[in-house]
């Protein structure tokens, strides 16, 4: 489907009577996660509609410069997996708000708490790259999500679009590379694996 016709979906969803709803959106690095979060905001900016980023849940640099896997940040097991699983379990049957951390990449670094699920939420929309899948902790999130998307976008804009954001946080130009051609790159082909247990999904353009 297309980005259009996903947001008509979430209409369709807040037209409708039932439980709370978590959908999950999925793809490598650089496709276009973070775009489409802020799509749905700006369409749905009250409280009506909720989201999450994985990306809260990355491991302190701390633990992972003890662990030997700094220079690997970002890779699946290079995150919290248990406790972004419980914060999705407890979610889904909220009855109050629920505070989560969010990581900025300026400093690299999350903040606890600092994100809010509000009790009156109804969709709750879930972006990162690991939630399809099936090692390293991921194993239990497919299953939390009623609905989940697999991003896609031509490979080439991809790489140039993760080359640049690396650029813009600070790294050289062969630095950027490197990293976008090495360790991201190896995110990517790990998380394309599990794309078959997606229940959808959404080409992006350039334009997106």
């Amino acid at each position: 489907m297309k980005v259009e016709e996903f947001l008509k979906s979430i209409d369709a969803l807040l037209s409708a009577d039932g439980p709370r709803i978590l959908i999950g959106l999925v793809g490598k690095p650089g496709v276009g996660k973070s775009t489409l979060v802020e799509k749905i905001k700006n369409r749905f900016p009250g409280d009506d509609v909720s989201i999450i980023s994985l990306d809260g849940y990355h491991l302190s640099n701390e633990i992972l410069e003890a662990n030997g896997a700094r220079n690997r940040k970002g890779a699946p097991d290079t995150f919290d997996a248990g406790g972004f699983t419980d914060l999705l379990r407890e979610v889904k049957v909220a009855d109050s708000d629920t505070r989560f951390p969010i990581f900025h990449r300026e400093i690299e670094a999350s903040v606890a708490d600092e994100g809010v699920v509000p009790a009156a939420a109804r969709v709750v929309v879930v972006e990162g790259n690991y939630l399809l899948s099936r090692e390293f902790g991921w194993e239990k999130v497919a299953d939390l999500l009623d609905y989940s998307y697999y991003l896609e976008l031509d490979d080439g804009i991809r790489m140039q679009r993760l080359i640049e954001r690396h650029l813009r946080y600070g790294k050289e130009p062969i630095a950027a590379r490197d990293w976008a051609m090495g360790t991201d790159e190896s995110n990517a082909n790990f998380i394309e694996r599990d794309r078959d247990r997606a229940t959808g999904f959404i080409q992006l353009s350039v334009d997106d």
